[in-house]
């Protein structure tokens, strides 16, 4: 009996471990088939996912990509816009630069930064290529006027008592107003009066006689000596004089510091410079005397048909032949100058010239009233003119009726008012009312026609540093020339109390 239970229970045991192994392994093998379960449930998922994935995944791009080329479009033409701005500042088509605006903040920040272009100094010359083979034109035929004469007698400033006569003459403001107004016959004030100085030795006057074709230069207050001119060809140094005009002051100083030769008609010689002494100086300014050759070459030199000036602190490296055919004779011009290299008003120049000290300040605010009262403008396209203002070192022309009128009534402005004859070139030009024309050539050309010397010595005026009327008053009334810019002291026929100048902006550093 006891056996017979032992061998039940020894089956039921083993019958119970058979059901316990068997339980694991069946929990093994669901623990095992799990992760395929599941690799082949996500692969079924994606499967079924597949469809829509290609499109979405094409539109995302697409959707990128516009954005992208969007993106590039828009800074091109940001980057367009910009460069369409700098090229119309820095153009030299007046259209187009009437289009900048040169005070606006996107151009004052890349100037700061350094990224606009700048004007260059020198630019190659568009020249002939050999002065022989040049063809010397005709006389240019004058119209109007047809007939210019020159006032010589001075009729006196005071009608109580007889004045000394005056280089300029006491012109009327009344006979000023008139001599703008063109007519066949015109006779006006042009210098030279009789008794008012700058008188030249007489071997020079027959010497000059025979120019026909004259380089003119000058040095007062001896400040420097002659510089002799450079590439010159043979036929300009037969067909050119080449005249220097000095006061006595200057020709002493010429001798101390370089050789003067003499000619066989007694004439001083430096090099090809002929040195043409100016006596009696008719200003108190040395500047102001600077203009009498400078203005008046056609008046020194009456016989030439044409002229170039040239200040005394340049020597010339280009052959005054080629520079005639360029800016003359190519473009049929009677007259031709340079633009400045920074301004276009005369009221930019003004303000400039006010903070260099150049002259009186409060004089120089009295001259732009006045051309402001009579109604001078700052600069503008509709002017029909490149600029104003011009570089009035180098100054080309043929002696024409009209080219001598301008001159006469430029030189008339500077007698009156104040010697710095570039604001009152562009008021002539104005008051002409188109008349004259003239070809203002690129400033980087002008700097390309010469090599700048310094002066051996500065030449100054204490009323450069005025900066009051008042200092012209009790001890200091010695400041006041007495020769020259009497219209700064003569009564004005209007009321400049009200005159207020525009406001300008300063283009460069460097005024």
């Amino acid at each position: 009996m006891r056996s017979n239970e032992g061998r039940g229970l020894g089956r039921m045991d083993a019958e119970a471990q058979r059901l316990l192994s068997s339980r694991a392994a069946t929990r093994s093998d669901r623990s095992n088939r799990s992760p395929r379960s599941k690799d082949s449930d996500s692969s079924a998922a994606s499967n079924s996912k597949g469809v829509k994935d290609p499109l979405k995944m094409i539109w995302r791009r697409g959707f990128t990509r516009l954005v992208l080329v969007s993106a590039i479009l828009w800074i091109l033409l940001i980057l367009f816009a910009l460069l369409f701005h700098l090229w119309s500042c820095h153009s030299s088509i007046i259209f187009l630069s009437a289009l900048c605006k040169k005070d606006s903040k996107v151009l004052v920040m890349l100037d700061t930064m350094g990224l606009t272009p700048q004007p260059q100094h020198r630019c190659p010359i568009p020249l002939a290529d050999e002065p022989d083979t040049i063809v010397i034109p005709e006389i240019t035929p004058d119209t109007i006027p047809k007939t210019l004469s020159y006032i010589m007698e001075d009729e006196g400033g005071n009608n109580s008592e007889k004045s000394q006569p005056l280089f300029g003459g006491h012109q009327s403001w009344l006979q000023r107003e008139n001599s703008f107004k063109l007519n066949t016959t015109t006779k006006v004030h042009c210098g030279f009066i009789k008794n008012g100085g700058a008188e030249m030795d007489a071997v020079d006057v027959q010497y000059a006689q025979k120019c026909k074709f004259v380089v003119a230069s000058g040095i007062f207050d001896g400040y420097d000596t002659p510089h002799q001119p450079s590439n010159l060809s043979v036929r300009s140094k037969k067909l050119f004089c080449f005249l220097m005009v000095v006061d006595e002051v200057s020709l002493d100083f010429i001798k101390q510091n370089v050789t003067v030769r003499e000619g066989s008609d007694g004439g001083k010689w430096v090099g090809i410079w002929r040195l043409v002494t100016l006596h009696h100086p008719p200003y108190d300014e040395p500047r102001r005397n600077g203009k009498v050759p400078k203005i008046l070459t056609h008046r020194l030199f009456p016989h030439a048909r044409y002229s170039i000036w040239i200040d005394g602190k340049m020597e010339l490296i280009v052959d005054p032949l080629l520079m005639l055919e360029r800016y003359l004779w190519r473009g049929k011009h009677t007259f031709a100058i340079a633009c400045h290299k920074h301004h276009k008003s005369i009221y930019e120049e003004a303000d400039a010239i006010k903070r260099r000290k150049r002259y009186a300040r409060p004089l120089i605010d009295l001259h732009m009233k006045i051309y402001r009262y009579e109604g001078m403008e700052m600069w503008s396209l509709k002017k029909g003119t490149i600029s104003d203002v011009p570089e009035g070192a180098v100054i080309i022309r043929e002696h024409t009726t009209m080219t001598n009128l301008f001159s006469c009534l430029w030189f008339n402005e500077v007698n009156l008012f104040t010697p710095r004859d570039q604001l009152s070139f562009g008021y002539v030009v104005h008051r002409l009312e188109g008349a004259f024309k003239f070809f203002m050539f690129p400033n980087c050309e002008y700097n390309s026609l010469f090599i700048l010397h310094r002066h051996m010595r500065e030449h100054s005026s204490v009323i450069e540093w005025v900066k009051s009327l008042d200092e012209f008053k009790g001890n200091q009334s010695g400041l006041k020339e007495t020769r020259g810019g009497l219209g700064l002291w003569t009564p004005y026929p209007g009321d400049l109390r009200s005159v207020e100048l525009p406001s300008v902006k300063r283009t460069s550093p460097a005024g």
